[in-house]
């Protein structure tokens, strides 16, 4: 969808304090530090560099703010779950992106990404928890399907909407791949329903 091409890179914040204004719309991207949340943002957008890929898992430690024009954002947060990272460093992200989450006024919804072949982690769903009392959509990306059989595939996405069910009733979940194309327009069209 040409809106998301148009998204360009505009902010980075290491601190609450660093956030852009807090106005118009955005949709944030949070997930584990290996779960492709940079591929998925990528292939959603259409653009293969404009959130950075790397092979060393954890390497995005601010929030990144991309624009899409008419005060419309999306909101790459920083990976969790990364093991080599400090403990100081993994308390300052997970303040970071609970704050963010909780006090965000211009926070549309929230897309999270899951490896397909794990589901919804432990730190998944204290992610969800945080989000909870927003109320706000929430969608689950179960990226990497291509690299699960299609009877794997959907086994895992009915635990993750299983999941979903009991804590977090008005979230969804769907299967996402961003090398096989998979649920990419799905996804789009999910995202673009809620910046309108």
């Amino acid at each position: 969808m040409s809106l998301f091409k148009s998204a360009h890179f505009v902010a980075s914040a290491h601190e609450h304090t660093e956030l852009p204004p807090d106005v118009g719309c955005e949709i944030a991207f949070a997930g584990r530090s290996n779960a492709g949340k940079s591929s998925a943002i990528n292939a959603i957008t259409a653009r293969r560099k404009l959130a950075f890929v790397s092979k060393t898992p954890g390497r995005t430690q601010t929030i990144n703010f991309f624009d899409l024009g008419q005060n419309r954002r999306l909101v790459d947060l920083p990976g969790y779950g990364y093991a080599s990272v400090s403990q100081t460093e993994r308390a300052h992200w997970a303040n970071l992106i609970s704050a963010y989450l909780q006090q965000r006024d211009s926070l549309a919804g929230l897309v999270l990404i899951a490896d397909a072949r794990h589901a919804l982690k432990n730190l998944d769903l204290q992610l969800v928890g945080w989000y909870a009392p927003s109320g706000l959509p929430l969608l689950v990306l179960l990226t990497k399907a291509d690299k699960l059989t299609q009877r794997d595939a959907h086994a895992n996405l009915e635990r993750a909407r299983a999941d979903l069910a009991r804590i977090y009733p008005q979230g969804a979940a769907q299967l996402f791949s961003a090398t096989a194309g998979t649920g990419v327009p799905a996804a789009q069209k999910v995202l673009h329903g809620w910046l309108k």
